[in-house]
């Protein structure tokens, strides 16, 4: 008797709480999935990607656009073009073109931040030319979202891209002593976009850009890197080395000045090399090249970022996490002069098929 009433009860509470919960079905919406916000004169582009499921189970794209001086203005506008209302509850995307993403992004990603509908994860990305001009493309065969949120999570997972979604950018922003940084796309066919580098930030605004050929050891600085691949020179010699598993520890030494230990760990496979046979002692001349070249290039990195005044690496956070009483006013000075030792250990665990 008691079971029957207890379900009787579950049952009258489950009718009141399915009367709060707002539905739509999907026939009778358009879902978001990927919002691009761009320069116009003095205003701001806003354009929104609608993906179109055709009869023959085929995806189709249509884009949205509007122009405002905020975003609300942007939404407001776009919503009187629609024939049906826009929903943000699978938006995956959200790109910027350069030209806003150095004027400043904060407030764009805020209204993000209060729309309990959008995720966390979304992707978010820096444009080289127009982020409608993405969208307009037509990539793959299941419609432009899931090709550009799959080109940059394959490349996060299995390449030389550092892990970016909102949550890390916001979390970047608002964390002083570390500063921010986001793909930078490039759209070079009308079926085709490419990953062409980094996009650095000062607070909110890019301020420099990162090139391809450094992607690979700017992940080993900020990230940990899952099947990376760097080529290694050696005069006349080229190899390939692919990482299977990267880590970064990075110490305060000292301070007055300030100077920092940066180790990395590399474990790799060798996937190409000139000759078909390795000789003895070849493996072991490519890993202290490898560890020389990573040495080299992320410290030259590094100095570059102190003469642009950016810490993508987050060296401020660490001082200040190992400093009483720091003072954010003094390190921002101490940063352009602290100095940095690089050290790196690589580790080529297999050879393929040139063993």
């Amino acid at each position: 008797m008691k079971t029957i009433h207890f379900a009787m009860s579950l049952l009258f509470c489950t009718m009141f709480l399915t009367g709060c919960v707002q539905t739509n079905v999907i026939d009778d919406v358009n879902i978001a999935t990927g919002i691009g916000i761009d320069k116009s004169g003095d205003q701001l582009l806003g354009s929104i990607m609608i993906p179109v499921f055709k009869p023959d189970k085929s995806f189709g794209n249509f884009t949205f656009s509007a122009k405002g001086t905020i975003m609300r203005d942007l939404m407001t506008e776009i919503q009187k073009k629609a024939s049906q209302p826009i929903v943000s509850g699978s938006l995956d995307l959200a790109f910027f073109g350069e030209d806003v993403a150095r004027e400043g992004i904060n407030q764009i990603v805020e209204v993000f931040l209060r729309d309990p509908s959008v995720g966390a994860r979304i992707h978010l990305a820096v444009v080289d030319g127009k982020a409608i001009d993405i969208f307009k493309g037509r990539y793959g065969d299941r419609g432009n979202a899931a090709y550009l949120a799959q080109l940059l999570e394959h490349n996060i997972e299995g390449e030389n891209l550092p892990l970016t979604n909102l949550h890390q950018f916001l979390a970047s922003l608002s964390q002083k002593g570390k500063d921010a940084y986001l793909p930078l796309l490039k759209k070079t066919h009308s079926h085709l976009v490419n990953i062409t580098g980094i996009a650095l930030f000062k607070d909110d605004k890019v301020v420099a850009i990162l090139p391809e050929n450094k992607m690979f050891y700017f992940k080993l600085l900020v990230d940990k890197h899952t099947r990376g691949s760097v080529k290694v020179k050696d005069k006349d010699e080229e190899s390939t080395v692919q990482s299977i598993t990267s880590k970064n520890k990075i110490r305060l030494v000292s301070r007055n000045p300030y100077k920092f230990a940066v180790h990395m760990k590399i474990k790799g496979i060798l996937t190409e090399h000139k000759e078909r046979t390795l000789k003895k002692g070849e493996v072991h001349k490519i890993e202290k090249h490898l560890e020389k070249q990573v040495v080299v290039e992320c410290k030259k990195m590094i100095e570059n970022f102190q003469k642009k005044e950016i810490d993508p690496a987050g060296f401020g956070h660490i001082a200040k996490s190992k400093t009483r009483n720091f003072d954010f006013n003094k390190w921002n000075e101490s940063y352009k002069s602290a100095r940095f030792q690089v050290t790196a250990d690589v580790n080529i665990i297999e050879v393929g098929v040139v063993k």
